[in-house]
């Protein structure tokens, strides 16, 4: 295709507004730098955007000059290490994300600056995606039904990343009454003038409340248009699956079930806990999972099988390995299927493939689903311990080596606090190194069962001792990382300077201390 123009906008807040910039605003593959106007002036351009919707969230800045391209920006490989390395029962191994997992980050540290910088970039591809599809479909390019179905997933995509933006650079939910505290800017305008740039410039940040607000409606859209059914693409039923993700959080228990009661019969568990893994496009208890392919992948130096197996950069903290919670026999300690081990150190191996790079990076799962829906019984207002001890059951049993003797029942807890407390040790190891344990950490803040006070302390960055994986007693040896209480001003990340330069009103509303 002729290069008949570039969009000269990076991001605005992450469109980051830098003028001299001639990245191409939807970087397709093959068909690439051309008009948005011709982007979606046939069927076949239109469904090329949305593909390239998609790349953006699988691969960010991919192959550019920038810093960090290619590194999975923000649905792709770096959802799940920035997650992991959040937290600790992962231990960073090398320099790639040491300053997420030591909190040494600043407002110029690449690994948060794009975050930021790429999660809006997405935002605005989506953005570019309603209104070009709006056009076609008043032109008549294609029907109704079908841009109804396009812009389904376009909010979709837009509202899962507006909400994980939310985990790093806003407090949790219930940090004030009403949530009336600043989460971040909720962008709807796909920006590709001037004049938006101006008028977007001038948007302060919506308050947390406000963008769950906004979040649950794209995410109610998405329910209600998409007709799409596929794994690597947003569908009604991963929608419906992110509220309970949402509603979790919001601290809304009631709507955490009434959305995971929707997908009763829509998905099953698999069999084992490596179902999910051992096929990750085709299997009966993905959701939503972000596509790589050979040809299409964050690369080296970002990859999933990259990161976590060839080149051995996250390892499983023994924190989490030596928890007594976790059984000596739970398959999902199962060398050479679920985890394998290094000079004595221990890796996950839910993600295989380590020359193409193919393996999805997995968003959301039934299992989560389940699990949300355990918890979200155990805490509401007239509790059913019996239903949420069932549904942990559903995860647990599976990993299980004897089901008669191991399975937990009434007599495993005396009260909904005890109870709710195997359920978020369940999901810290049922989502071992899914990117899942920061979310939960983020959410558990001055929580009234169990509550969390900021960032847990971690091992050193670098591999731990191979003593250090000796089961038998919890782990007690020394943690080189100092926990970060929920006051410091490191809780959250700091907009990202390269924001803050062109943009005054959000220079305005900078996190506290940075």
């Amino acid at each position: 295709m002729k290069n008949l123009r570039k969009i000269t906008i990076i991001a605005l807040t992450g469109i980051l507004f830098t003028a001299c910039s001639e990245e191409a605003i939807l970087d397709l593959k093959p068909i690439n730098n051309i008009s948005l106007d011709q982007a979606f002036s046939s069927p076949s351009l239109i469904e090329s955007s949305l593909n390239g919707m998609y790349n953006a969230a699988a691969i960010g800045q991919y192959n550019t000059t920038a810093p960090n391209g290619g590194r999975g920006y923000v649905w792709g490989a770096a959802y799940v290490q920035q997650g992991d390395c959040r937290g600790e029962d992962a231990v960073s191994a090398a320099t790639f994300y040491q300053a997420t997992y030591a909190g040494t980050y600043d407002q110029t540290t690449a690994n948060n600056v794009y975050y930021w910088v790429d999660g809006y970039r997405l935002i605005n591809r989506c953005n570019l995606v309603i209104e070009g599809v709006t056009t076609a479909v008043n032109k008549g390019i294609i029907t109704a039904a079908k841009g109804d179905d396009y812009i389904g997933q376009a909010k979709y995509l837009r509202a899962i990343t507006h909400f994980e933006l939310l985990m790093y650079f806003a407090r949790p939910y219930q940090f004030s009454p009403g949530a009336t505290h600043l989460g971040i800017p909720y962008r709807t305008v796909g920006v590709d003038t001037q004049s938006e740039i101006n008028t977007e410039l001038l948007k302060e940040r919506n308050t947390v409340a406000e963008c769950y607000d906004k979040v649950l409606a794209d995410l109610n859209d998405a329910e209600n248009t998409i007709t799409t059914n596929t794994l690597s693409y947003a569908s009604k039923n991963a929608a419906i699956a992110f509220k309970t993700r949402v509603y979790l959080h919001k601290r809304d228990w009631d709507n955490v079930i009434t959305e995971g009661e929707k997908l009763n019969g829509a998905y099953t568990l698999m069999p084992t806990p490596v179902g999910p893994f051992a096929n990750s496009y085709s299997n009966t208890e993905s959701i939503f999972s972000i596509k790589h392919s050979s040809a299409n992948n964050p690369g080296v130096n970002a990859a999933l099988a990259s990161q976590y197996k060839r080149r051995l950069l996250i390892a499983i903290s023994p924190i989490i390995w030596r928890d007594p919670s976790w059984l000596v026999d739970d398959k999902r300690r199962e060398e050479g299927v679920m985890i394998f081990t290094s000079e004595g150190k221990k890796f996950t191996f839910k993600y295989k493939d380590e020359v193409s790079y193919t393996d999805a990076t997995p968003v959301i799962r039934y299992a989560e689903v389940v699990l949300n829906m355990a918890e979200a019984q155990a805490r509401k207002a007239s509790p059913n311990l019996t239903e949420s001890l069932t549904l942990l059951n559903k995860i647990r049993n599976r990993a299980l080596a004897n089901v008669g003797t191991q399975a937990y029942t009434a007599a495993s807890y005396s009260n909904a606090t005890d109870l709710v407390g195997l359920i978020l040790k369940e999901r810290r190891i049922e989502f071992l190194l899914e990117g899942r344990r920061w979310s939960d950490i983020h959410r558990l803040q001055n929580d009234d069962m169990h509550p969390i006070d900021g960032v847990p302390a971690k091992l050193s960055n670098g591999l731990p001792a191979d003593t250090a994986y000796t089961l038998g007693t919890p782990y007690t040896g020394a943690l080189g990382v100092a926990a970060v209480p929920a006051s410091d001003y490191k809780f959250l990340w700091p907009i990202p300077q390269l924001e803050i330069n062109v943009n005054p009103t959000l220079a305005a509303q900078q996190n506290p201390g940075w």
